[in-house]
């Protein structure tokens, strides 16, 4: 086992969520992603143009709750919007309910692989750096169902991990990537202990993968809405 940061130990090629991780989760991520809260914030605000009385919104990945609770709260003086977050690890889930229990009327937490949930038809999903993690086999399938539950005029966001367009700048971005979390007190060892550990697990497409992604599920209004280095946001509207 290696030291990855903030506590957690995992083995080359084997990282997860489990064992621990949802106790420091929140301190880890925000010291390994450029503007984790802001990230946050923007979704909110775009929920604004999406989220409406009686709306159903589902989070993917939905980790401990602080971006479903961000988001319920934001938009807490609409009438009957459903919250629903999809999470698979059992620990996060038990996190996310603490942070949401005083949400717990129109939060609801589902423990179960974002791959098989039986959707409804939704205003509005969200994916907070969860497709990243999902296998290329998979990916596809996962916009086509996202597309397809969506009502028309509703949006899918989703903020990801993206690889550069081409050797040099991927080069770049990785150099760059790594100063800002030496900045953020993360020791040489830890970093690469870290990127080891996600050979295999975190598969990030460049910004032209997840455009053809979102392009091939239906989706013709994509735009990005924030950018810094190698992570993107993006909106998709159908």
């Amino acid at each position: 086992m290696a030291k990855v940061g903030n506590g957690i130990q995992k083995k080359p090629g084997a990282w997860s969520f489990k064992k621990g991780v949802a106790e420091t989760f929140v301190k880890h991520i925000r010291a390994s992603v450029p503007f984790y809260d802001q990230g946050h914030d923007l979704v909110c605000y775009l929920s604004d143009y999406f989220c409406h009385e009686n709306s159903l919104c589902y989070e993917l990945g939905s980790s401990t709750g602080q971006l479903l609770m961000k988001m319920a709260t934001h938009n807490a003086h609409k009438q009957n919007v459903a919250w629903v977050g999809i999470e698979i690890e059992e620990e996060m889930v038990k996190k996310a309910e603490e942070h949401c229990d005083s949400l717990a009327k129109n939060v609801h937490l589902v423990q179960e692989d974002i791959l098989l949930h039986d959707y409804d038809k939704a205003d509005m999903f969200v994916s907070y750096y969860t497709m990243q993690f999902i296998p290329e086999r998979n990916r596809q399938m996962m916009f086509d169902k996202i597309y397809e539950r969506l009502n028309w005029g509703g949006a899918f966001i989703m903020f990801e991990k993206v690889r550069g367009p081409d050797a040099r700048f991927q080069d770049m971005v990785t150099t760059l990537y790594h100063e800002f979390k030496l900045r953020n007190s993360f020791t040489s060892e830890e970093i690469m202990n870290k990127a080891t550990s996600l050979k295999g697990v975190l598969n990030p497409f460049s910004t032209k993968g997840n455009l053809s992604l979102f392009e091939r599920a239906g989706f013709v209004d994509v735009m990005t809405v924030m950018k810094y280095l190698c992570f993107e946001g993006f909106i998709a509207i159908k």
